[in-house]
């Protein structure tokens, strides 16, 4: 597994961008979010007795800051033409997902604990016909991050402006559609393409370097011609920063690989591969909910 500490010194040595200090009310408001976030991905998986909490956990921040500050979106009009696109690749995280559109204003907080219901609009992975902000239907690994490649190429096609993220598990990683869709975004140029790389470290089978190991992703995908800036995923000004690498890099797709913990802020969840698609039951929940609401 990757030291924490070791990315933290490469992004602060190696990434040509200005470092910037967020404005504190600004973080404060973000971290508020991403409680928020938290607690809506635990209300999901519990009130649905199933789901995936681990990795929704673990991309609460950078799902947060895309929403609440990167992208350029309007809840009121989600399929402006216009808009920035998110494809959540790794789909089984969509409570994650959920949490963020519903407390942007995409629908109520109150459907949440409805997830996986058989009347319910928020299916266990993402639907863009029937859940509004949904860019893309994901759910098989792989097939994302070339939905995301195609929206960023119609957008060179068509003359606009707006950007495409997909956030990328790091198991997900292992599939080689994905390397197909890196070797596709860096031939056509799509610097207007970000990929997030959710580098937790665990899979539903346990470590990744024990599964398949799909590292080192920053040499590989500096290898197929990409612009690699190293992060912490649960740091907002990190992310800020990341973010503003990625906007500044002309001619080549950017991927923010974003170093992470699974089940983050619940701590009997934290870095266990058990917790990859278990629900918590009803202790556990008021537990995991307290600390949350707890936590600084």
């Amino acid at each position: 597994m990757i030291d924490i500490v070791g990315f933290l010194l490469y992004n602060k040595t190696n990434v040509n961008f200005s470092e910037v200090k967020m404005d504190n009310a600004k973080l404060l408001s973000l971290k508020e979010t991403a409680r928020k976030v938290r607690l809506g991905v635990l209300e999901g998986v519990h009130a649905a007795a199933s789901g995936h909490p681990g990795g929704s956990l673990s991309i609460a921040e950078i799902i947060t800051y895309l929403y609440f500050e990167e992208m350029n979106v309007d809840p009121a009009n989600p399929k402006w033409e216009d808009r920035d696109r998110l494809v959540l690749s790794k789909g089984h995280t969509a409570p994650a997902l959920y949490a963020a559109l519903a407390n942007k204003g995409y629908f109520s907080t109150d459907a949440l604990s409805t997830l996986r219901q058989a009347d319910s609009f928020l299916q266990g992975h993402p639907d863009m016909k029937g859940t509004p902000g949904v860019d893309m239907s994901t759910g098989s690994l792989g097939l994302g991050v070339s939905a995301a490649c195609g929206m960023a190429l119609a957008a060179k096609i068509d003359g606009k402006d707006y950007r495409t993220y997909a956030i990328v598990g790091d198991g997900e990683s292992q599939e080689g559609q994905v390397w197909e869709a890196a070797m596709f975004a860096a031939h056509y140029k799509l610097d207007n393409l970000c990929f997030i790389l959710d580098l937790n470290g665990l899979q539903i089978d346990g470590r990744i370097t024990d599964v398949m190991n799909p590292t080192p992703h920053d040499e590989k995908f500096k290898a197929f011609g990409w612009n690699v800036i190293l992060a912490d995923a649960h740091d907002f000004e990190s992310l800020e920063n990341a973010f503003a690498a990625a906007r500044a890099c002309k001619g080549k797709p950017s991927v923010i690989i974003a170093r992470s913990v699974k089940g983050k802020g619940v701590s009997f969840m934290e870095d266990q591969a058990g917790w990859h698609g278990s629900a918590p039951n009803d202790e556990q929940y008021a537990t995991a909910v307290a600390e949350i609401n707890s936590a600084n």
